[in-house]
């Protein structure tokens, strides 16, 4: 028999029982709570205007499993895995909107990614009423300190969910790289990735000069011509590295690989193996 989801007036009295630690009642109230989805965001304030800070952790924690479950059935694998990612920036935005809807709590209000990459987009056009260059776009995000780098939680899952970290101001070296791209890619500019090895890289174009960007060292600026000259300390695979563009495909793997490690540092161990699958359905059809 189909069973109807709960409605308001259902939702207000099953939120009331979270703190209720009866096996029977928190098996029945998680069942029918899971039938509305993994983000009760939106709903919250109609149905719960003052949830405890502990029912809030109750409520991600019911929400965690059916976040799981969307993203296994949404994760789209294309026939060539990563690979097939190439210059396709729409596709590879959706995988990561799909990561940072995992990567919600479920319970606090944000704005979508797509949405939130959007209007810092727009905050950048009003602060340059000319075209925003690469540098422009740098020195709003990192020199300015809209974003900084996640130095006390750096294998935080949530560096990885680049709505948190457009919200909260922070993320790792390849989140904050991701998020200038993505901006970069919104307002016709140029912004490449650098998969160095333990660091992400950004690379823009001054004048046809390569310049490499930090984004995690407050978009620190050092030029390419003097990282790879053979006199510096970098060995040849290293200078060789910082000379690549790393295409969407192995960022995404990256990503992925980072999240992975993350879940496995905090001993979520469902979460890590949810991770796994995906990024090796990506790698084996790579190959």
């Amino acid at each position: 028999m189909n069973v109807s989801p709960p409605d308001i007036r259902e939702l207000t009295a099953l939120l009331k029982l979270l703190d209720d630690e009866t096996p029977e009642v928190r098996s029945g109230v998680s069942g029918r709570l899971a039938e509305v989805g993994g983000d009760f965001s939106e709903i919250l304030p109609d149905v719960a205007r003052n949830l405890k800070e502990t029912e809030k952790k109750i409520l991600a924690d019911i929400l965690r499993p059916v976040r799981r479950k969307v993203l296994r059935e949404e994760w789209l694998t294309p026939r060539f895995g990563s690979a097939a990612l190439g210059d396709d920036w729409e596709l590879f935005e959706s995988h990561l909107r799909l990561l940072s809807d995992f990567l919600h709590d479920g319970v606090s209000l944000r704005q979508p990614l797509s949405d939130a990459l959007d209007l810092l987009a727009e905050e950048i056009q009003e602060a340059h009423p000319l075209p925003p260059t690469a540098n422009d776009i740098r020195v709003f995000l990192f020199e300015e300190g809209r974003l900084k780098g996640n130095k006390s939680h750096y294998y935080d899952p949530h560096n990885t969910d680049l709505a948190w970290c457009i919200a909260e101001g922070k993320s790792n070296p390849i989140g904050l790289g991701v998020i200038y791209m993505l901006l970069g890619q919104r307002l016709n500019v140029e912004i490449e990735g650098i998969s160095f090895p333990g660091h992400f890289l950004c690379r823009i174009y001054e004048e046809s000069h390569p310049l490499v960007v930090d984004c995690f060292d407050d978009g620190r600026v050092h030029s390419q011509e003097i990282l790879t000259d053979p006199s510096n300390d970098l060995s040849r695979e290293q200078r060789q590295m910082l000379r690549q563009s790393a295409d969407l495909g192995m960022i995404l793997l990256r990503l992925l690989n980072n999240l992975i490690d993350s879940f496995q540092r905090m001993k979520l161990v469902e979460d890590a193996e949810l991770i796994t699958e995906m990024r090796d359905s990506m790698q084996r059809e790579r190959r």
